[in-house]
């Protein structure tokens, strides 16, 4: 059980975010709700075994997190889910997938109707050996816990950058480092996980098809995962798949990272290529965000554009310092429209953003810049 002994710091007794799990199984409803109790970061408020029952408990129990199967009896988590979010509007929910088309298809359409995120599960006959499973699934919990979630000062370089995001989007154009941002942009690469999917959606939809230079993408997903996105985001208007390798970029074009490989960039303007890879993962992610900044840095340099999105940890940092080193620009997702200000949050925290705006205004900037309108 959890005690006071082994709270967060700085957490008082009782406070802890509270889990309820969603899951017709009874082996992993025992198992997650085990893994839940194990963990000094979460408590555990109910199990339940379908959908109706998840969206009366969640009424009555008003849950802080909630882990939803998508495939259940009497009621499915799709349908559970927009339920759940009306009975309990400050649940934050993440959906139990399975690593198929299928499930990554359901998956993305919960992203949309207000799922958090979203933990790949194994088949049932192997949940006893998931550690990855539990490993994901907890550190998820915990990184959307909306009493844990850190909560970062504005410090000098961010308070900065937000008020040049405020200034530029009334026409000034100064960044927030007196750096100007790029006034020719060859390439856009943009890195997001945690909630990811639906910004990614709206930058996109907000992007003009007559752009002059491709757009390469790292989003935290497993493979097949990576696929739906790229259809996703090629209903919201620029032509999207996956990367392959050694394929020449074009204008206009959005390129995703696979599943399970890294992506590079390599050549000339106008001659970008995409290479893959399955080198180690770098930040426990593969695709990771950083080296295909720092590919990017090293072929575009000063006429490169990076945006870093909602999502948990800090991959990104690093490669945004090779982008500003090499004379590019980096604006990145202001902290009250993320899922989770981790990503985000600690390339301005470094001081590396030369703008920070709210998802709603990143996708108008972004047209503007990549038109040559100002």
């Amino acid at each position: 059980m959890n005690t006071a002994a082994n709270l967060p710091p700085g957490a008082s007794p009782g406070a802890l975010p509270r889990v309820m799990v969603v899951d017709d199984s009874a082996v992993v409803r025992g198992l997650v709700a085990r893994w839940v109790e194990a963990d000094p970061r979460l408590a555990l408020a109910a199990t339940c075994s379908d959908g109706e029952q998840g969206v009366k408990r969640a009424g009555e129990l008003q849950p802080d997190l909630v882990v939803l199967d998508i495939e259940m009896p009497r009621m499915d988590g799709l349908t559970a889910l927009p339920l759940i979010l009306k009975a309990a509007p400050k649940a934050r929910v993440i959906m139990a997938s399975t690593l198929t088309q299928k499930g990554a298809q359901v998956t993305l359409q919960a992203l949309s109707l207000g799922a958090a995120d979203f933990a790949p599960k194994p088949d049932t006959s192997r949940m006893g050996g998931a550690e990855s499973y539990r490993l994901e699934l907890l550190d998820k919990l915990a990184g959307l816990a909306p009493r844990y979630a850190p909560q970062r000062a504005a410090g000098p370089a961010i308070a900065a950058a937000a008020t040049a995001g405020v200034k530029l989007s009334a026409g000034t154009g100064a960044a927030a480092s007196g750096r100007e941002l790029p006034s020719r942009i060859d390439l856009l690469a943009i890195g997001s996980s945690t909630g990811g999917p639906q910004a990614l959606r709206q930058v996109i939809q907000n992007i003009p098809s007559s752009i002059r230079m491709p757009v390469v993408i790292a989003q935290h997903m497993p493979k097949v995962f990576t696929a739906i996105l790229a259809e996703h985001l090629s209903r919201e208007g620029l032509p999207a798949h996956e990367a392959r390798d050694g394929e020449t970029l074009k204008a206009g074009h959005v390129y995703v990272a696979p599943g399970d490989y890294h992506l590079t960039i390599e050549g000339a303007p106008g001659q970008y290529r995409a290479r893959l890879d399955q080198n180690p993962p770098i930040n426990f992610c593969r695709p990771s965000v950083d080296p295909l900044f720092e590919s990017c840095a090293r072929v575009a340099g000063k006429n490169l554009l990076a945006l870093v999105l909602t999502g948990m940890g800090s991959d990104g940092r690093n490669g945004a310092r090779h982008i500003r080193n090499a004379g590019g620009g980096v604006i990145v997702q202001d902290q009250a429209s993320s899922v989770v200000w981790g990503m985000p949050g600690a390339v301005a925290e470094a001081g590396l953003a030369d703008l920070v705006l709210p998802l709603n205004q990143i996708g108008p900037e972004l047209a503007r810049r990549l038109t040559g309108a100002r």
